[in-house]
């Protein structure tokens, strides 16, 4: 996810996150590179799920890890190891 892709995956996931679900788990386990603007459509789809009262969930890899602790977004967003441990984190109705 980079400044090039980035336009494309906020107005998808943007339309999703406001026509479904509050608790969103977003696999990126098989991303290769975030960048800046990548971070940036991440933490503005945390705002919008968490604004519904849900919240999102991360898969990540080691390089999409990496790289949002070097953002120093580890404690806004939720990174998960798999989508069992993701689940876990979502609120029994």
């Amino acid at each position: 996810m980079d400044a090039f892709s980035e336009p494309v995956f906020k107005k998808i996931l943007a339309k999703f996150a406001e026509d479904g679900p509050p608790y969103l788990i977003l696999d990126l386990s098989a991303i290769d590179f975030v960048d800046s603007s990548g971070l940036g459509a991440l933490v503005q789809l945390h705002k919008k799920a968490v604004g519904a009262n849900g919240s999102l969930q991360i898969i990540s890899n080691t390089r999409v890890t990496q790289t949002v602790r070097m953002g120093r977004l580890e404690q806004f967003l939720s990174i998960r190891p798999s989508i069992d441990e993701a689940i876990t984190h979502i609120p029994a109705k």
